[in-house]
């Protein structure tokens, strides 16, 4: 039967069903699964299509997620987004992707396409200026905040132990002899905020000083940086990247300035992407959970959404360490 004529009477004909359990099976209501089969045999039998805007306004919801995340060519939202969909798909959902290029616009254009489409649910990851505003936006569905944090109290969150991640790594440095320890920081989220933290406090510890710099959070930005920065008389002899992409930006650097780590810098970062680990000797990183955060923010929607009251929650994840040759002792090192 041609997709152009089908009806959804059609469809109920095929599968031997009323009308009415056709439309409920489309809706996501009350059907048993042999029922929704028998339905699903006869759209494809039928090539019917389900006009999905005249469904959406007499639900009042779509079934479908907004995901709305900074940077997609970045590996760690590509993972994140991953976990995210496969759940939604597991749940019979769909999945709306935004990328923002940590543009404020962008996402402020993005959460008025969420309340176009009457999205059922939203995972996003905000930068500090869309974090800040969100106290003032009035949102039609629940939200759930990836990676960095809004006003407290209004939405729910899953972040990772930002700070603890970072005092992580400056703790390894020093314990390996590095005492001019510098940062590289995204400047336009809290996750580099609560990253620096961490890293000014694991260096006053020491009462060592902790020179750090605030950059965009991508490749370009961290090795435009450090090559500035490895030109100066304050020159760090080991350096924390606040994120993948400026990791990736770091090793850039320290390939066209002819240095090798960890004998000329020490360098150590965040996410346990392929490359790091083939990269000189090896780079030491903080390995984020990003499959647990996607699906932990998942389980969040989920349970807001059949439980709408109650006060937000924050799931706090921790990262693990990974330690590669890029952070060899100092003394062994210069020894070498």
């Amino acid at each position: 039967m041609s997709t152009l004529k089908a009806r959804i009477k059609d469809v109920a004909r095929e599968a031997g069903v009323s009308v009415a359990t056709v439309s409920r099976a489309l809706t996501g209501g009350p059907v048993s699964a042999q029922l929704r089969d028998k339905v699903d045999a006869a759209i494809r039998a039928t090539g019917y299509r389900p006009n999905l805007s005249a469904r959406r306004l007499r639900s009042q919801h779509s079934r479908t997620i907004g995901l709305i995340v900074s940077d997609i060519r970045n590996p760690f939202f590509t993972a994140v987004s991953r976990a995210v969909e496969d759940a939604a798909y597991e749940a019979g959902m769909r999945v709306i992707l935004c990328n923002t290029d940590e543009n404020p616009e962008k996402e402020a254009m993005y959460l008025r396409l969420m309340q176009e489409e009457r999205v059922t649910g939203l995972i996003f990851a905000p930068t500090r200026t869309s974090a800040e505003a969100l106290s003032q936006t009035a949102l039609d569905f629940p939200a759930v905040l990836i990676d960095r944090v809004g006003p407290p109290g209004l939405h729910d969150a899953v972040v990772l132990d930002n700070a603890a991640a970072a005092h992580t790594l400056v703790s390894h440095l020093m314990e390996q002899g590095y005492r001019r320890i510098g940062g590289l920081f995204g400047n336009t989220s809290t996750t580099g905020i609560e990253r620096h933290a961490g890293f000014a406090a694991a260096l006053a510890t020491r009462g060592l000083p902790a020179p750090a710099r605030f950059v965009p959070p991508t490749a370009d930005a961290g090795e435009a940086e450090l090559l500035d920065w490895m030109q100066s008389a304050d020159r760090p002899d080991a350096l924390i990247a606040s994120n993948g992409q400026l990791l990736l930006g770091v090793a850039r650097a320290v390939r066209r300035l002819g240095l090798s780590m960890p004998h000329d810098l020490a360098v150590a970062g965040f996410d346990n992407e392929t490359w790091t680990g083939l990269v000189g000797p090896g780079l030491t990183v903080i390995e984020q959970p990003v499959h647990e955060i996607g699906t932990t923010a998942m389980s969040l929607l989920f349970d807001r959404l059949q439980r709408p009251g109650g006060p937000a929650r924050k799931m706090v994840l921790s990262g693990r360490p990974i330690l590669r040759g890029s952070t060899g002792a100092r003394l062994r090192a210069v020894a070498n």
